[in-house]
């Protein structure tokens, strides 16, 4: 019980690097839905909504714990909700090595995040890290040859999930007195109130015949996976401060990549496999840094 209300700093950073690999790897089912006629909205609130459904008794149960930071578990919920709403519409439409670049900006929200509203000390490496991640980011649109600016909705989407991801672990991160359990459901209930919003605006509906083995699958995704890595998540970004939080989460960007490039046929130019190794680099630097953690005193409302 100890290790789960009082884990290690390597604990912490092993639940956090296990949680991003389940995210790299979450383009698969999603382009499997798509192939199914499912839509992004569609995924996300039969996966997301269902169980941020279910959970609304949980967090209503802790509510004398939260009542505090009551706003923080809201932006919990609208940040988080949109982080994850875009990300896998992104996934789902966009090819899976330029959605995840662009969503990986997040480190360097995290960092900035961190810094101006945490008031943490970043660590010179930390610093450098992102510069390093930001170069690396740079060859990969197109470095010295010119910086690839045509900007999709997709690219929206992804940038936009980034974004909000490092501002979630950030809100997460300050919500000290918000229990865990609240923390991972409000991102549920968030996510599924947005993707029924976003299906309802754009009037998409499950498709008809869909088979039981694809209702099912879809049930899984949201209750298993979703829910394993969210958790898995919270549990990390609660206890490791934010901007190294947000570039160890740059494993997800690896497991990603790579598996797109072995299992979803998609290809990498030279300059990308170098702005792709110096945020690898990036990443195993802020993950083998030894220096000691900051404090910082939760935040209250």
């Amino acid at each position: 019980m100890s290790v789960l209300t009082h884990p290690s700093n390597r604990v912490a950073t092993g639940v956090l690097l296990f949680s991003a690999s389940l995210w790299g790897l979450s383009w698969m089912p999603l382009k499997w839905f798509i192939a199914q006629g499912l839509t992004g909205p569609m995924v996300s609130l039969l996966s997301y909504g269902l169980v941020g459904l279910a959970s609304g008794i949980f967090i209503w149960r802790q509510r004398a714990a939260w009542r505090p930071q009551w706003g923080l578990l809201l932006a919990l919920a609208v940040v988080g909700g949109w982080a994850n709403t875009a990300f896998v519409n992104a996934l789902m439409l966009g090819d899976v090595v330029r959605v995840m670049f662009l969503f990986y900006l997040s480190p360097v929200w995290s960092v900035l995040g961190g810094w101006l509203f945490l008031k943490e000390r970043i660590p010179p490496l930390r610093w450098a890290a992102v510069v390093v991640a930001l170069v690396g980011l740079w060859l990969f649109l197109g470095g010295p040859g010119g910086i690839d600016l045509a900007f999709t909705f997709v690219d929206f989407l992804a940038l936009s999930a980034g974004f909000c991801f490092a501002a979630n672990n950030v809100i997460a991160r300050a919500a000290q007195q918000v229990p865990m359990v609240s923390k991972t459901f409000a991102v549920f209930a968030g996510c599924g109130v947005i993707s029924l919003m976003a299906t309802s605006a754009l009037g998409h509906a499950v498709p008809p015949g869909m088979g039981l083995g694809v209702w099912l699958a879809v049930l899984a995704y949201g209750v298993v996976w979703l829910l394993l890595a969210t958790a898995t998540w919270q549990f990390g970004v609660t206890h490791i401060e934010s901007s190294k939080a947000g570039v160890i989460l740059l494993a997800e960007l690896v497991v990603a990549v790579m598996s797109a490039l072995w299992f979803g046929n998609e290809s990498m130019t030279g300059l990308e496999w170098a702005g792709g190794a110096l945020i690898a680099l990036a990443a195993l630097a802020e993950a083998t840094d030894t220096s000691p953690v900051p404090k910082t005193q939760p935040q209250g409302t």
